[in-house]
């Protein structure tokens, strides 16, 4: 049963999941672990992983952004790819 459900999902969504899925785990071994080992304290580990959370937060606005403006100049940019 399990196979025939996901037979159904497409190749897109697992590659966009598996992407996702990639970026979490970098941004947990390059940002959050060191945030949380430079201090001993729980509170400063604490406020470190909520002000981590605003750096993921912060990388995935320039990434939404970025994508947008992929989307909407779209034709000019394929235009000028042309040109080339």
């Amino acid at each position: 049963m399990t196979i025939l459900a996901l037979e159904k999902i497409g190749n897109q969504y697992l590659l966009f999941g598996a992407a996702g899925l990639v970026c979490l785990v970098i941004f947990a071994v390059l940002i959050l672990s060191p945030a949380l080992s430079a201090y001993g304290r729980f509170w400063e580990k604490t406020v470190a992983g909520f002000l981590s959370l605003f750096v993921l937060a912060a990388l995935v606005v320039i990434g939404v952004v970025i994508g947008l403006g992929v989307v909407y100049y779209y034709p000019e940019i394929t235009e000028f790819l042309d040109g080339l």
